[in-house]
């Protein structure tokens, strides 16, 4: 170990398995391997697509699946997984991975939830205003209601905790009206279920601080900016010599280039854990609309994570904690799972900075 005990959590997207409304949309059978399969080179140098190798092209309805997940997380140091989760008015979305870890207390590896409260749209592919399913907040009975599903997870044993408290994050918190309102109902809420109170978290707080929104901390990063970090006074046709352009140039970045602002600063006052991106490149949902994060590599990342660990090694044990986004994004060429090109090499970096959990 080369630092002091970091509690390493990584954000989980559960969209690989079919679901009605994903066969509606996209078609039948529609999983995130069907775009991280059909990805296609957009310039020279363009690492796609990018395709898994020891976990194959799972179906997270095997529960052997999720065991070898939480096996191969647990050995390179990941203390546990923030499952995304999708809650549209009472309707929930991708619920069945993570229902059935919940039911079958398998695997044993810790958890917590993020909502990603927003909208669905075909934004990304370039459909702006297609909405497939929309975020809507009808009011207190909602938010008692979603609260009420969530208890189960409270309470079960594995569920990550924080000063005592269950960890629970929002995506974009400062989109749900009176936000403060409903964090200290939920906290009200939590504390007449039996429990001591929660620790709220927002993934992304835009302009506003945490305890503004009445949250706990955040848990932000700097996204990859829509804008490429090509210096302008350079023609467009320049760009598509250059970079060979086969069907529109996405904004393209270099991930050495941005790797000093992927941590945001820190603001005084305010509690925020790192949240680390080992890569990005989004073309194999939105093509040509899609941002990348081009020639990342587990060595650039090990400088990325050695600037969370200096972050976070002095805070005391309960507030050690860095979160990674994500765990298998394959479709958003952000992930750790071990890829055909690089291996175990971003989880090698997880488990030699951070050490094994």
């Amino acid at each position: 170990m080369t630092g002091p005990s970091v509690r390493v959590i990584a954000f989980y997207l559960p969209q690989f398995h079919p679901i009605a409304e994903n066969d509606q949309w996209w078609g039948k059978g529609f999983t995130e391997w069907t775009n991280a399969t059909k990805a296609k080179p957009l310039f020279r140098g363009h690492y796609q697509p990018h395709l898994p190798a020891d976990l194959g092209f799972y179906d997270l309805r095997v529960p052997e699946t999720r065991l070898a997940q939480a096996q191969m997380a647990r050995n390179y140091g990941i203390d546990g997984f923030c499952y995304y989760h999708y809650w549209f008015a009472g309707k929930r979305i991708l619920e069945r991975p993570f229902d059935e870890v919940l039911g079958s207390k398998q695997p044993d590896l810790p958890f917590c939830l993020c909502w990603a409260n927003q909208t669905w749209t075909g934004i990304w592919h370039g459909a702006p205003d297609r909405v497939l399913i929309e975020q809507t907040y009808p009011g207190v009975a909602d938010h008692e209601h979603h609260f009420e599903t969530l208890l189960a997870a409270f309470r079960d044993p594995r569920y990550i905790r924080v000063e005592d408290r269950p960890l629970f994050l929002f995506f974009v918190p400062y989109e749900i009206p009176d936000t403060r309102a409903v964090m200290q109902l939920w906290r009200d809420m939590a504390k007449r279920a039996g429990l001591p109170g929660l620790y709220l978290v927002g993934n992304a707080v835009g302009s506003h601080t945490p305890g503004e929104l009445g949250l706990d901390a955040s848990a932000r990063y700097n996204p990859p900016p829509m804008r490429p970090w090509f210096p302008r006074r350079r023609p467009i046709k320049w760009l598509k010599r250059r970079y060979q352009q086969v069907a529109g140039l996405p904004h393209v970045h270099s991930y050495e280039k941005v790797l000093a602002d992927l941590l945001p600063p820190e603001t005084p006052g305010t509690v925020n854990y790192p949240c680390l991106l080992p890569n990005f490149d989004n073309t194999p949902r939105s093509g040509a609309n899609g941002v990348v994060l081009h020639e990342s590599t587990p060595a650039l990342f090990r400088i990325h994570a050695q600037q969370a660990l200096e972050r976070v090694r002095d805070r005391d044990a309960e507030h050690r904690i860095v979160f990674i986004k994500s765990w298998n994004e394959w479709g958003e060429g952000n992930y750790l799972e071990p890829d055909q090109r690089f291996g175990y090499g971003y989880l090698e970096v997880v488990r030699e900075v951070f050490g094994a959990a």
